[in-house]
């Protein structure tokens, strides 16, 4: 006979799945004694817990979180996002004190510290440039690449072909991928050779594939954007930290307490509109 407690999830997955933080991070403050479940201390890692219990955080969580790093970079082409390959260097060879861009409005000093842990969230092909994301904390790399994910990134990407009104429509929703749908796009002109895309995924070299099923050829791509975080005017090759102000994570209630109440809600996925440009 099964024991019903075996169908419940496990905390630290919980946790996870609430953006109070990382799985990993989970178990340490288990194994610290900075979680509590319906108000007693939970120190065992692996316990199971009602799908809709009340969790609370020590404000020693807290502090330990807002000591992790997040770097935004402008990544030029020829760099890999993650490990070096094919005698390509990783773009996270860039991130050393030289390249932290002067007129960064976070008021924070570059620490080697930082590289410990440090992780893209997400990719970038090399032969493109643009926003690319480190970071060592996992409720940002959950909300950026995880399976749920649903923040948009936006490309502006200059091409060379013919594209009638059926082909844009296509690139907007009706195109495939390794014999995979892919989710509907908002795709404009920006102006006679340029498109800007903006899509809440991210397949391998998806949008230059897109672009081949409907006769373009892409000939530059730059990311400007990933949620509300824009490129703006970081200089190509270098990097700056999120700001306090730039969040992806779920917003936290207030609390005057010692510890934060974990969110109970889960914010409901939102549909990508359609919008139409007007003529070319």
């Amino acid at each position: 006979m099964s024991n019903p407690l075996e169908q419940l999830p496990r905390l630290s997955k919980l946790m996870a799945e609430r953006g109070l933080c990382s799985r990993r991070e989970a178990d340490v403050w288990i194994e610290r004694g900075w979680v509590r479940v319906e108000g007693d201390v939970v120190r065992t890692l692996g316990t199971r817990v009602e799908p809709g219990c009340l969790i609370t955080i020590s404000s020693e969580a807290r502090q330990s979180q807002a000591k992790l790093a997040t770097v935004i970079m402008h990544k030029p082409i020829g760099y890999v996002s993650g490990q070096a390959e094919d005698g390509h260097l990783p773009a996270s060879v860039l991130f050393i004190a030289d390249n932290h861009w002067e007129h960064d409005p976070a008021d924070k000093a570059f620490s080697p510290r930082e590289h410990l842990g440090l992780a893209p969230a997400g990719r970038l092909d090399i032969d493109s440039t643009g926003l690319l994301i480190f970071t060592q904390d996992g409720r940002i790399a959950r909300a950026l690449i995880g399976e749920d994910s649903q923040v948009e990134k936006e490309y502006l990407v200059r091409v060379e072909g013919e594209l009638d009104e059926d082909g844009l429509q296509r690139l907007r929703h009706g195109l495939s991928l390794d014999g995979k749908a892919l989710k509907p796009a908002i795709v404009r002109w920006q102006n006679d050779d340029q498109l800007s895309f903006v899509l809440r995924e991210g397949r391998k070299r998806q949008i230059r594939r897109m672009c081949e099923m409907v006769g373009l050829q892409v000939v530059g791509l730059k990311r400007v954007r990933i949620g509300p975080v824009l490129l703006g005017a970081l200089p190509l090759g270098q990097w700056r930290y999120l700001s306090e102000q730039e969040t992806f994570a779920p917003p936290k209630p207030s609390s005057k307490n010692k510890t934060v109440q974990a969110e109970q809600s889960h914010p409901q996925r939102g549909k990508i509109a359609i919008q139409r440009p007007g003529s070319r």
